[in-house]
């Protein structure tokens, strides 16, 4: 039989390649989303329509379209399925509308986050990976960011909620001795992208004529990592769940409980680019200039992400492997066939 796993966000961009990239392994996913309006829907049903073709030959696929405020919905799941590991992306996403709808992020971020957390608890799931960011990290100046470093200072409310959830996936280890794993995202991009991030912004603005704004005077960087390498690193992560506190190499200066299977892991690029570099890049393979006008720095924003790899880089050999043009020419084909652009 098929081993179940289930994917929370699974119409979402990260959501999608994980489960593609587990149906292609033969695995049955169990995937579930609530295809809010946050951006597209049309953009998250073709996601799960292309989700269902690679099904028909790899894996198995099912769907269930549900909102993780409502925990029944988990336990309607848990009647007929039992997932062995659970991979939660599903989250309100994006900085700056954490600022216009803080109640979003509570329900979705919080409320969503704890009922997982009871789900996993009561099935017993031999491993929890859920999704934080690198949004964590605020407004540090030591870089690289590295897992061990300081995070009491979120500089907007989505990054909150996400040391909210380290937070509470950490209380569920100690108390219940659920294995999970935390993994803080850097700047992900590739094809099937959120319409709310820098690339698809950037690359629509430029494609149609229009001025695209450059923050805090071009005076940014982040650390784009390709949704490949993303995707690739959770799935060998699913299967080394956390035995001990961080593994025993992070937090182990602490008093804390030796058996507590909680670890919090980077997965970047560790390659902070400059976003004007990163337009030029988009602009030489577009074939077109953009209009820049630059303005000050946004609220809730950071200047710059580094992730430090080196505790993923030991414990599964992780080394990005797509260099940003090479991600960026697989974007910019992708963008073009999908809006049918030639």
């Amino acid at each position: 039989m098929k081993e179940k796993i289930l994917v929370t966000g699974c119409a979402g961009f990260i959501g999608f390649h994980v489960c593609r990239k587990l149906l292609s392994k033969g695995f049955f996913v169990i995937g579930l989303d609530n295809l809010n309006k946050y951006y597209d829907v049309n953009l998250k049903k073709n996601r799960l329509k292309e989700l269902d073709k690679f099904s028909k030959s790899k894996g198995q696929f099912l769907f269930f379209k549900s909102d993780l405020k409502d925990e029944n919905s988990l336990k309607n799941i848990s009647k007929v399925h039992l997932p062995k590991k659970v991979i939660h992306l599903a989250a309100q996403a994006g900085v700056r509308y954490s600022i216009e709808n803080p109640s979003t992020y509570i329900n979705s971020n919080l409320v969503g986050f704890g009922n997982i957390l009871e789900f996993c608890k009561e099935i017993q799931v031999q491993h929890l990976i859920y999704a934080s960011s690198s949004s964590i990290y605020g407004g540090n100046k030591k870089i690289p960011f590295s897992e061990k470093d300081f995070v009491d200072y979120p500089v907007s409310l989505y990054a909150a909620t996400k040391k909210s959830n380290e937070l509470m996936a950490h209380s569920y280890s100690h108390l219940f001795k659920l294995p999970s794993t935390g993994v803080r995202l850097f700047t992900v991009y590739g094809p099937w992208g959120r319409p709310d991030m820098a690339p698809m912004i950037f690359t629509k603005s430029i494609l149609s004529g229009k001025p695209i704004k450059i923050f805090n005077n071009g005076n940014m960087y982040r650390d784009f990592t390709y949704i490949d390498d993303v995707s690739e690193a959770i799935l060998k992560l699913l299967y080394i769940p956390p035995k001990y506190l961080n593994d025993n190499k992070i937090l182990n200066s602490l008093e804390l409980p030796e058996l507590t299977p909680h670890r919090i892991i980077n997965i970047g690029n560790s390659n902070p680019i400059n976003i004007l570099e990163f337009i030029e890049i988009l602009e030489h393979e577009i074939d077109k200039k953009a209009i820049r006008v630059f303005e000050k720095m946004q609220l809730g924003d950071v200047k710059k992400t580094y992730a430090d790899t080196t505790y993923i880089e030991d414990l599964i050999n992780y080394k990005p492997h797509t260099s940003l043009e090479n991600g960026i020419k697989e974007f910019v084909k992708w963008y073009k066939n999908y809006y049918k652009i030639f």
